[in-house]
């Protein structure tokens, strides 16, 4: 039985790291849907790049079930999301990665990822791969230095030029 997987892009959304998710799932015939972070399915990559995406996040609530993990693909909406974290679409991200977490899903992520989980409260001591800016964040899980990092059903990359290396690792997870 093939696996599917739930991808998480914000807005602007790290064109690098999303598309070499992508790019593995498809070559390897792993299904995946890309949920837009966002009020809408239209938005774009840090460098400007349109894309439109499967469904916004809003849609992906109550539907952990038929997914067997959730990728959160970071990007430049992260250093300013505090000023937007009221906003319904990062409520709706929240709800989202805490269904997944709580249902012991495969919980993939790069950059800020695994503050992201954390906030969400599906993490706690485990061992993360995360960007350097965001080490500091973290205050229940280990920030590492290691450029990514496998710890139980969490996968992340320090950031988007590491995902290649950790998707041999997602790959034999979902095959």
């Amino acid at each position: 039985m093939t696996k599917k997987v739930a991808v998480l892009a914000v807005n602007p959304v790290n064109g690098y790291g999303l598309f070499n998710y992508l790019e593995s799932f498809y070559e390897n015939k792993i299904s995946y849907k890309v949920f837009a972070v966002a009020n809408s399915t239209s938005i774009s990559t840090n460098s400007g790049i349109k894309i439109e995406a499967d469904d916004t996040i809003h849609n992906l609530i109550g539907h952990a079930d038929e997914y067997d993990a959730l990728v959160f693909s970071c990007g430049d909406a992260i250093p300013i999301f505090k000023q937007h974290a009221s906003e319904s679409y990062n409520v709706d991200m929240f709800s989202v990665i805490q269904e997944f977490g709580n249902k012991n899903k495969l919980m993939i992520g790069h950059c800020a990822a695994a503050m992201m989980f954390e906030k969400a409260g599906v993490a706690s001591g485990k061992k993360f791969a995360i960007h350097p800016y965001a080490k500091a964040a973290l205050k229940r899980n280990t920030a590492t230095d290691d450029k990514i990092v496998v710890d139980g059903n969490f996968y992340t990359a320090q950031e988007e030029h590491y995902v290649y290396q950790l998707m041999p690792e997602i790959l034999k997870a979902l095959k």
